[in-house]
């Protein structure tokens, strides 16, 4: 999206938007995945984006605004290419979680919630992801579940994605 340019679904997104809508009994009901399209086509959700499928959706910008302050996963600035959310539930602390999460605000030189300069990395937390079993694990950029962490290999995981082409 150019600078100083109103967010506009490309023709593609827009496609995939109308295709959408013939999914669910309402509109509005349509919502959800309507923030994920318009998160992928734009990379977060800024205020005029939200504003955009508001109107694009004829629903009121405050109930827009609502949904996504609930849900951690729609991202209100920013992330990094790839964005490391550690499990910090119960299970997962008790098996090493904020070890992890030291060990990557080391050697990434952020906190919680911060970007590398690069925009490379961006460290963030969730919620319970349903594998008690295999704690510590991260969610890598919402498609990819890595497991059995130690400080090794997380380490190790981050040198390599460092390493990938932009």
């Amino acid at each position: 999206m150019p600078a100083n340019q109103p967010p506009k679904f490309s023709d593609a997104a827009l496609a995939e938007y109308r295709q959408l809508l013939g999914r669910y009994p309402t509109q509005r009901a349509a919502l959800l995945p309507t923030l994920w399209i318009a998160q992928r086509e734009f990379g977060w959700l800024s205020d005029e984006t939200l504003d955009y499928v508001a109107h694009l959706m004829e629903l009121p910008p405050a109930h827009v605004r609502a949904v996504v302050s609930f849900y951690t996963m729609l991202h209100r600035k920013p992330v990094g290419r790839y964005l490391l959310d550690v499990c910090t539930n119960l299970s997962c602390r008790l098996r090493g979680a904020d070890k992890i999460v030291g060990c990557i605000r080391r050697r990434l030189n952020i906190e919680m919630g911060e970007t590398t300069p690069d925009g490379k990395f961006t460290l963030g937390s969730a919620e319970c992801m349903a594998s008690c079993g295999t704690a510590p694990m991260l969610q890598l950029n919402q498609d990819a579940y890595v497991e059995n962490l130690t400080e090794e290999s997380i380490l190790k995981l981050i040198d390599e994605l460092a390493g990938r082409d932009n």
